[in-house]
């Protein structure tokens, strides 16, 4: 039996880079999936329907800082699948940003950067939690960011909005700890997926080096060092833990 059979899951940010990995590992171990994105997840949902069912996955376009689509899209996966029990906040603005000196950051720039980082995760939580509350049951999983404890230069409104998110795990998990939701972060390191890799190249050639010097493991990290820990806190396996912070990140954070 997989670990998250008979389980719904909805996955933003899941069409492409890191997510495409999540979507797939939480589909293998069993969950029936909702990919919600600002790209296309069709094609994606399409490969994993042909190897799980058809009824196995379904996809949406939604913009996770627009409330009027957050709402459509919860609406649209309890449609689809009758239930909610996984959210992976996923979707955040990085892959594309510039090292760039606070005092040289646009204020939309800021601004944007907290509306989908931060923002997002709060309106799909706002919005998810009354299904799980109603089911007595539920798995949250907000994707923090191994920056927050180092505090990285250059990137002040992309650390400032994984704080937020690892301060809002850590007070949403004490509000729905008592109706058997689990509230956690699961905070990457520098990970080498397809979106930093392509879009990204001149803080891939920045930040590659320093990240595997900061590392107890000496190598790069790799979208599929994270799939046991969100398999982790997806499953039942996790159901006593909340408001918790894992790092897999090669050891360069001590949490």
């Amino acid at each position: 039996m997989n670990r998250l059979d008979n389980r719904v899951a909805l996955l933003t940010g899941g069409a492409k880079g890191i997510g495409r990995h999540y979507a797939h590992a939480l589909a293998r171990e069993g969950a029936r999936l909702m990919i919600a994105d600002v790209a296309d997840g069709s094609e994606l949902a399409e490969t994993i329907a042909r190897e799980r069912g058809a009824n196995s996955v379904a996809s949406a376009v939604a913009d996770v800082s627009d409330e009027g689509a957050v709402k459509a899209l919860v609406a649209q996966t309890i449609e689809r699948f009758g239930k909610i029990d996984i959210l992976v906040n996923n979707a955040a603005l990085f892959a594309p940003l510039a090292e760039q000196k606070v005092t040289a950051i646009d204020t939309d720039l800021w601004d944007r950067v907290m509306a989908i980082n931060i923002r997002g995760v709060f309106l799909m939580t706002k919005h998810v939690a009354p299904h799980m509350i109603a089911r007595k049951y539920g798995k949250i999983i907000n994707i923090s960011s191994g920056t927050v404890a180092r505090g990285i230069p250059n990137f002040a409104h992309y650390v400032t909005s994984k704080g937020a998110v690892t301060a809002f795990t850590r007070a949403v998990s004490r509000e729905l700890g008592e109706h058997n939701i689990c509230v956690n972060n699961l905070a990457p390191g520098f990970t080498l997926s397809d979106s930093v890799v392509n879009e990204n190249p001149g803080h891939l050639d920045h930040s590659r080096a320093p990240s595997i010097v900061r590392r107890a493991i000496k190598r790069d990290e790799y979208p599929e060092d994270l799939l046991g820990a969100l398999v982790f806190l997806a499953s039942a396996d996790s159901d006593f833990v909340t408001g918790q912070t894992i790092a897999v990140d090669g050891g360069a954070t001590n949490t």
